[in-house]
């Protein structure tokens, strides 16, 4: 089977706005009876298969996707804003309307379905960010289509797009090796997220393939059981550089460390995560690793785009790698 025909295809072989093509195979006001019969045309000689209007097989779908997110991830985490803006722009080009819901500590606990699934509201649902397994099984009894994003569960059968986590891990810890650091420790609450706990996983492999064993007093908890961010508590020896589970944790830790009279990098190197605006924000600037937002955002729309058309193979896992972004904060003058 050929790639599948989007409304982006369609659009740019007329020269006109994915909108615009959505809205004539919908049978929606908005382009001229002469663009909608273009569009209806082009369609079928390309093999469209969509689910907006009677043109195009229309079946009764809302031509809307839902993105599901903790409140205490996005209300914490300026990470998942970027990353459902990405998730709206790349719904676009596949004809799509991206709705967001958040959900409550209250809702997620117990287990009430999110008004997107009981209004019918949308074809699909992404939940991004981690949510509570049990609330997970609740929402897809529902039977929509749906994917996780920036998060997985081990062995599990719902398909997602996460970023390289182990990867980056891996490849921030090295690079302290590189720079002469032998004693080096991780801040973040390892059982809060799988992504925390990939990223925990590659620094333990780094170190662990140099010969060296991680100090277990050297592992520092940056939010609560409720996933809140807290005060990083340092312990009375330091290690001479730390890898951190996200930037703006990096950024809160070169904070606290020169609130006690170090200098960073010269006392100790700190590595943030994402490369987000904390990264830039903080004085030094954060050694971090890049994640490909933009390409998650868009395997996940396209992903769930197909699994609607029911064109896609279930029980997949996209890996998207990122890239490591040396700067300041992690920069030893090394001497001879």
């Amino acid at each position: 089977m050929g790639k599948p025909v989007r409304m982006a295809d369609i659009a740019e072989q007329l020269n006109i706005s994915v909108v615009s093509v959505s809205k004539a195979l919908a049978g929606k006001p908005g382009v001229s009876e002469e663009m909608r019969a273009k569009v209806v045309a082009l369609a079928r000689q390309m093999g469209y298969a969509g689910r907006s209007g009677s043109e195009s097989g229309n079946t009764g779908g809302t031509g809307n996707i839902g993105v599901l997110v903790s409140d205490r991830f996005f209300n914490e985490n300026t990470f998942y804003s970027n990353l459902y803006r990405s998730l709206v722009l790349s719904s676009t080009g596949e004809g799509l309307t991206c709705m967001l819901e958040i959900v409550s500590d209250e809702v997620e606990k117990a287990g009430q379905m999110p008004t997107l699934v009981t209004g019918r509201k949308v074809d699909g649902l992404i939940f991004m960010g981690n949510l509570d397994l049990d609330y997970l099984r609740t929402v897809t009894a529902s039977g929509l289509p749906c994917i996780l994003l920036d998060f997985y569960i081990p062995c599990g059968p719902l398909d997602c797009v996460v970023s390289d986590n182990l990867e980056g891990g891996i490849a921030l810890t090295e690079h302290l090796l590189s720079q002469g650091c032998q004693e080096i420790g991780f801040v973040g609450s390892i059982w809060a997220t799988s992504s925390i706990m990939s990223r925990y996983l590659g620094y333990q492999q780094a170190l662990r393939m140099a010969g060296i064993v991680p100090q277990e007093d050297w592992l520092l908890d940056d939010r609560d059981i409720n996933g809140l961010f807290i005060p990083i508590q340092l312990p009375e020896r330091l290690p001479r550089a730390f890898l951190c589970s996200c930037d703006e944790v990096a950024y809160n830790l070169v904070k606290s460390l020169q609130d006690r009279g170090l200098r960073v990098p010269e006392d100790v190197a700190v590595c943030g995560y994402d490369d987000f605006r904390y990264a830039t924000l903080s004085q030094p600037t954060l050694t971090t690793y890049q994640v490909n937002v933009e390409l998650m955002a868009r395997m996940a729309v396209s992903h769930l785009a197909e699994q609607i058309r029911h064109e896609a193979n279930l029980g997949i896992r996209f890996t998207v790698p990122g890239k490591l972004v040396i700067r300041e904060s992690s920069k030893i003058e090394r001497r001879e």
